[in-house]
């Protein structure tokens, strides 16, 4: 059996799984294809694929032109770059793992306190030689916005009510009876946006969340906003963005997420000196991978035996 393991961008997997109980052929992937063509001209050959979250995107496309994948494991509970009726059409089994949620909260929490204080700035300042050069915000008794109040936004929620923040959010289908039980009040859209002193994405990816914070609702945030994305960059309209920071319509943004990824070295977003990034890692920690390898041995070894475990639908 080959087996590869795809972006490992910090080489760590092999450390994090009994790979060798296996018998099989591994091989680490550490950089991202540029394209499906590539994605399969470098894949053809392998029996299964770990697909690390959403980093490799496998369409109707891809899977239709790798006729010896058998089994395609991805971390975390779901994944929508795997389109699951072509693996299942084309005859591959596709598995999932365990995840965690904390983690993600806690880099929310995270980018919204270096962003409020200034730490990348303040940092650097200090590694240079310097001294203080900013001025900070303080939290307390300011105003967190939730786009979304799913269970990473109710995370969220309950980390701003300890700083002593009100909260409130939106989203489509939110009431104040869903909203109430988190110590969260529900607003209309306009109102989150306009209220808002840090506005935090907790959205899942689709059709209705796609560029939903465009260029009217960045317009209409206060200019001493923090806007924040831990969840997925499409969420959010990069261009809009990108000109609303230009113009200082908001404050800042912290992002850990973004339109393509990894995020080119020529993007705007990394010369804008109002805006605090990281590279999607708000999962990425040892717990989690800790989690997602060593599932990811136990789904190769079941399909082995031949009793999958944790089958996607």
């Amino acid at each position: 059996m080959k087996i590869a393991i795809l972006d490992d961008y910090q080489e760590v997997a092999l450390g994090f799984g009994d790979w060798d109980s296996l018998g099989a052929d591994v091989k680490v992937f550490t950089e991202p294809f540029a394209d499906p063509a590539e994605v399969v001209a470098r894949l053809r050959d392998f029996d299964v694929v770990v697909a690390m979250r959403e980093r490799t995107r496998f369409s109707a496309e891809v899977l239709d032109r790798l006729p010896a994948l058998e089994l395609l494991v991805s971390t975390g509970h779901r994944n929508a770059a795997i389109d699951v009726a072509a693996a299942r059409r084309n005859g591959v089994v596709v598995c999932s793992t365990g995840y965690i949620a904390a983690p993600a909260a806690e880099h929310t929490w995270a980018l919204i306190l270096a962003a409020a204080r200034n730490v990348p700035e303040e940092s650097r300042n200090m590694r240079e030689g310097g001294w203080q050069t900013t001025v900070g915000t303080i939290l307390a008794g300011k105003t967190l916005g939730l786009l979304g109040l799913g269970r990473l936004g109710a995370g969220a929620a309950k980390i701003g009510q300890a700083f002593g923040m009100e909260t409130i959010a939106w989203s489509q289908n939110l009431t104040q009876e869903k909203a109430a039980p988190h110590g969260v009040t529900a607003v209309s859209k306009d109102e989150l946006f306009a209220r808002a002193d840090v506005l935090s994405v907790h959205l899942v990816l689709g059709d209705r969340s796609r560029g939903l914070v465009g260029a009217p609702e960045l317009a209409a945030m206060k200019p001493t906003a923090i806007l924040v994305n831990t969840s997925r960059g499409p969420i959010v309209d990069e261009a809009a963005l990108v000109d609303a920071l230009r113009r200082k319509e908001i404050a800042i943004a912290a992002l850990d997420v973004y339109d393509v990824e990894p995020l080119p070295s020529e993007h705007p977003l990394r010369t804008l000196d109002n805006v605090v990034l990281t590279p999607h890692i708000g999962y990425v920690t040892r717990e989690t991978y800790e989690i997602f390898y060593r599932d990811a041995v136990e789904d190769i070894a079941a399909f082995q035996a031949g009793s999958p475990v944790r089958v996607m639908e």
